[in-house]
């Protein structure tokens, strides 16, 4: 293990933990992260899989290493949902910034009883947990922080349920991960001509079309797209759309020409879509989420809306060192 990383240790950099939730299974907290400018940080767990929903869009060009597993040059970007896997040292860095994030620190016993006993951690799946495009995973995550927030009769028992979801889920994508070279995923060069199509402005592609742009059938495509990324062709696709709408809505562009440039039929299909993938109304997600994060000021939500997080956090400057959140309390604080 490099020197000066403790096991269990959260190297996250500055935060302010705004709710908490512990679980038989799961350790749940809402967490605003802050960093004044660019750092380095080293992470490790040693038994449970940190999974990381961002309720804001990751801060840019955030990105990882396994220390031990990938050379001192090679990184992996981190997407809006990651799940980063116990026992692996990873080299976190950041450019700075602010994000909301719902975390579920799974213990990995739950999700190891799910995998085969010749599971084994191949490059894909180390690649898979920085940016996991999956639909299931990111509602049980909403939901998660949805009875974490708003309590109601058998919240708790819920909670441990969904929790269990979640181990199956997990467990289903990193089985699903096969290396692409071995079990017929796509190559690079595909994998990059579906991204950069899928970052165009306009109607999203159909998978005709990227079968086409590929070279290859619509049965080639899915089964190939599924085998390299670990979720459906569609699933990814929405969620593309999706991540594109929320860096749009940090700026001034208006709901109406966001929705039209990402290719929806209209602004009220926009909502809906977005509503559904994070919870919150794109106009929300701009007015308080945002302003929040950005200001540090605790906006308060209306009834049965994903609440904004507040963001209070001082600056911690680090060089490749870590940082030990306190040890979880077993009150809930909600």
């Amino acid at each position: 293990m490099p020197k000066g990383v403790s096991v269990d240790a959260v190297i996250y950099g500055p935060l302010s933990r705004e709710a908490e939730l512990q679980l038989e299974k799961a350790h749940l907290q809402a967490l605003v992260l802050d960093h004044p400018g660019p750092e380095d940080f080293l992470f490790v767990r040693k038994d449970d899989y940190w999974i990381d929903l961002c309720l804001t869009p990751r801060r840019p060009n955030a990105r990882a290493r396994f220390v031990e597993r990938w050379g001192e040059h090679r990184y992996g970007s981190l997407g809006s949902l990651v799940a980063l896997p116990p026992r692996f040292n990873l080299h976190l860095h950041t450019e700075g910034g602010r994000h909301a994030s719902m975390i579920c620190a799974l213990k990995a016993e739950a999700v190891h009883a799910w995998l085969p006993a010749d599971f084994e951690w191949t490059d894909r799946r180390l690649e898979l947990c920085l940016d996991l495009s999956s639909g299931a995973i990111r509602d049980l995550m909403l939901k998660l922080f949805q009875e974490m927030r708003y309590p109601g009769v058998a919240s708790r028992e819920l909670a441990e349920a969904l929790c269990l979801q979640l181990s199956v889920e997990l467990a289903r994508l990193l089985i699903a991960a096969a290396e692409p070279p071995e079990r017929g995923g796509l190559a690079a060069w595909r994998l990059r001509a579906i991204d950069k199509r899928l970052a165009a402005l306009g109607e999203p592609p159909t998978l005709a079309e990227l079968a086409q742009l590929c070279d290859i059938s619509v049965r080639q495509l899915t089964r190939g797209f599924r085998t390299s990324r670990g979720c459906s062709i569609q699933d990814y696709i929405r969620q593309a759309r999706i991540e594109a709408a929320k860096h749009r809505l940090g700026t001034n562009e208006s709901l109406k020409s966001i929705a039209t440039s990402l290719g929806f039929c209209g602004q009220s299909t926009f909502t809906c879509a977005f509503r559904r993938a994070t919870g919150v109304t794109p106009r929300d997600f701009r007015q308080r989420i945002l302003r929040a994060v950005r200001t540090g000021e605790a906006l308060a939500a209306e009834p049965g809306e994903t609440p904004p997080l507040a963001a209070t956090a001082s600056r911690h400057s680090a060089n490749l060192r870590p940082l030990c959140l306190a040890a979880p309390s077993h009150r809930p604080l909600i």
